[in-house]
Parts: structure tokens; C-alpha cells; sequence
């Protein structure tokens, strides 16, 4: 589910009433133990990625937030102006391999090739971007992944995504006229340039606080990671049983 966050420095968010809450310098306020998952729409493993995140964080009881980005920007940081699969032609042999693997395995539909690779997902990261406030951005972000990897379609004509927004109850023209505003195309710019500030080179990644986890078979470590997360209301509880016992232990016979 999507966690709204507190940017202002000011309350933590509604959705973190009752929990315990950290404050993230220039990001707001996240609960203790949230994973963030950075995912870019024309990363092929990012598909897979996208399908079972939410499924593993509501089994380790970990808060999820969705991070859509674009790794153009950041690609162009490292004088690549294609995807580095592309650029190297036995890692993108390699890639469509390994991807068909851990789909058959994962019970995921796939279609190669997809309709052209890498596809531009500049409309799509918009979208979910709106889609986040509305709850809806999960369901998107599967359906348009789907639409890449597993039916072959265009996810950058707007045909498509109205039909996937559609398809899911929402009013697709509000949501194309809230992802084109001008606030909203600012917000994925930020977005995509702290995705850079904060370590990210590639999709999907996971981030749990300051720590950066990344590639499709890295989730599991991210969860297990902001599992072990302790809480600041545990931590006092803790510190406070410690200093009873050494009370007790100040007052007991040494003899």
C-alpha cells in the first residue's frame, strides 16, 4: 500500500498513527521498517519485481511505499544514452534468458520479444505518481508491466494506459490531466533525481532507510533488513527494563 509521508518537517502522516515513525532528511516522515521500492516501467527486471513486492511485505509485516523513477537521467550521468543491455549484446542475450527462468518459475506470463526494448514508461511514472494518494498506484503499475512484458503493448500510447486506468475503476482522464500538471512532472523530477542522491544505478531497488538493495532477487534481504528495524518506543522499553534489572541487581544479597 502506498505510505503517504510528511515533507514539511512537520506531523508524521495520518497513516503512521499508532506506529512508530522516523524522520528522513529531505524525504519526510517514514514509519520504522518501510521499504521503498524503486522500480522504473521499462526495466525488464523490474516486471517480476513489481508482481510479488507487495505480496512479501504484507507477509513480513513490513510497511511498503512505491517509488516510481527514470533511469535516463541517471544513465546519462554515465554516458549511456540506451540501456547498458543494449549496449552489450551477449548481456542482453543473457538477460531475456534469465528473465524467461524467473518468470516460468514465478508463474508469470511473458511474451518476447516485447513490442520494442526498452519501452518509454515517462507517462506511465506520472501516472502512478498521481495513483499514489488514490491507492491505486499497485494495480497500475502491475497492469502496465503486464502490458509490456506479457501482451506486447505500446505502454507509452496514451490508449493504453486510459484502457488500464479504466480497466481498474479509475477516471482516466483525471488522471491524465493530474499527471500533466505542472506540479506532478516537477514531483517525478524529484523523485528521480533522489533516486540518484541516494545511491540508485539501476531497477528495481530497494531502499530501507539509508540502506540501498538492489536487482530483483534482492527483496527478501530488504524486508529481513527492516524487520530487524527496532523502534524507538521498543528501544525505551527496553533501556527502561534494563535499568530495573540493575536496580535488582544493586539490591540482591551478595552473599
Amino acid at each position: 500500500m502506498p505510505l503517504p509521508t510528511s515533507t514539511d518537517g512537520g506531523h508524521p502522516p495520518a497513516f503512521a498513527e499508532g506506529l512508530p515513525t522516523l524522520h528522513v532528511a529531505g524525504i519526510g516522515f517514514l514509519a520504522m521498517g518501510t521499504i521503498e521500492f524503486w522500480y522504473e516501467f521499462a526495466s525488464t527486471y523490474s516486471y517480476p519485481a513489481a508482481m510479488r513486492i507487495e505480496a512479501l511485505a504484507a507477509g513480513a509485516g513490513v510497511a511498503l511505499r512505491w517509488r516510481p523513477f527514470l533511469l535516463g537521467p541517471l544513465f546519462k550521468e554515465h554516458g549511456w544514452n540506451d540501456s547498458p543491455f543494449n549496449i552489450y549484446a551477449a548481456k542482453v542475450r543473457y538477460m531475456w534468458r534469465d528473465l524467461t527462468r524467473i518468470c516460468e518459475a514465478e508463474g508469470l506470463a511473458l511474451k518476447l520479444p516485447p513490442l520494442r526494448f526498452p519501452q518509454n514508461g515517462l507517462k506511465a511514472a506520472r501516472l502512478a505518481l498521481v495513483g499514489e494518494s488514490e491507492g491505486w498506484t499497485p494495480a497500475f503499475t502491475r497492469a502496465v508491466f503486464a502490458a509490456n512484458y506479457a501482451e506486447q503493448r505500446a505502454i507509452s500510447d496514451d490508449a493504453t494506459l486510459a484502457a488500464i486506468l479504466t480497466a481498474l475503476g479509475v477516471d482516466a482522464d483525471a488522471a491524465f490531466a493530474a499527471a500533466n500538471a505542472p506540479e506532478n512532472k516537477e514531483a517525478l523530477k524529484r523523485q528521480t533525481e533522489e533516486a540518484g542522491s541516494r545511491g540508485l544505478f539501476g531497477a528495481p531497488s530497494f531502499t530501507v532507510r539509508d540502506e540501498l538493495f538492489w536487482g530483483n532477487d534482492r527483496p527478501e534481504a530488504a524486508l529481513a533488513w527492516a524487520k530487524q528495524i527496532t523502534s524507538p518506543q521498543r528501544g525505551e522499553v527496553g533501556r527502561k527494563r534494563g535499568r530495573a534489572r540493575g536496580k535488582m541487581g544493586e539490591a540482591a544479597p551478595t552473599g
